[in-house]
């Protein structure tokens, strides 16, 4: 089970874990983004919606439910760096992309319960965007874009010392890539102005994210 955003600091079994000094302004980032969905989500909720409302099989469904799980298993992975990475920065990292995306899995539910659709869904994951799918980026397990392997999960729960910072970077880099993926399919088949505006946030935001990943890398190492 992921880890989910709260108002606070996530404990542990020693009391609350402070935040790490913020020394890429990510910290900063994470508000304005916090901000922006905010604003953007009372934006969106006093314009007029396209009628009709994106049904069952759309892009725009498919998009919501299949980043909704993508954005889980980033939550999860960020709040493990969070808790057990050794960086300062990689910590702070982890956890402003945990509270960035759990924030956003918030708006991508409430667009399908005002479609009034089912968060599930009738069709397999990907079909939405199964005609210009990229096969070389999907692993033969079935994994979306980017995911890592539940075996990959275990290894960076697990992982002590630096090597959690190493494996965070790395799966997070894959992650973000696979994301960046489905979110330029579906700003392709889409005109819903909700979606465009939160797949383009999605986009900036996680671009940057991975400019940072690419220097605390370069650091480890």
């Amino acid at each position: 089970m992921s880890a989910t955003a709260t108002e606070s600091p996530p404990e542990t079994s020693e009391g609350y874990v402070p935040p790490p000094r913020r020394l890429f302004g990510m910290g900063v980032l994470a508000l304005a983004v916090a901000t922006s969905l905010l604003v953007g989500f009372a934006v969106g909720v006093f314009t007029l919606r396209p009628d009709p409302a994106p049904g069952d099989t759309s892009a725009e469904a498919g998009f919501a439910r299949d980043m909704i799980t993508h954005h889980d298993q980033a939550v999860t992975m960020g709040m493990i760096a969070y808790q057990q990475a050794t960086h300062g920065e990689v910590r702070q990292l982890g956890y402003d992309i945990a509270m960035t995306q759990q924030g956003e899995i918030g708006m991508m539910y409430q667009w399908l319960r005002d479609w009034e659709l089912d968060p599930t869904g009738s069709q397999p994951r990907m079909a939405w965007m199964a005609d210009g799918l990229d096969r070389e980026m999907v692993q033969e397990n079935g994994l979306m874009p980017g995911m890592a392997t539940p075996e990959q999960i275990t290894e960076l729960r697990e992982a002590e010392g630096a090597e959690v910072d190493r494996l965070f970077l790395e799966l997070m880099t894959y992650h973000h890539l696979g994301g960046l993926h489905m979110i330029d399919a579906v700003l392709e088949r889409t005109d819903d102005p909700q979606v465009t505006w939160l797949a383009e946030l999605m986009r900036t935001g996680q671009q940057r994210e991975m400019r940072v990943m690419s220097d605390l890398t370069a650091q480890l190492d």
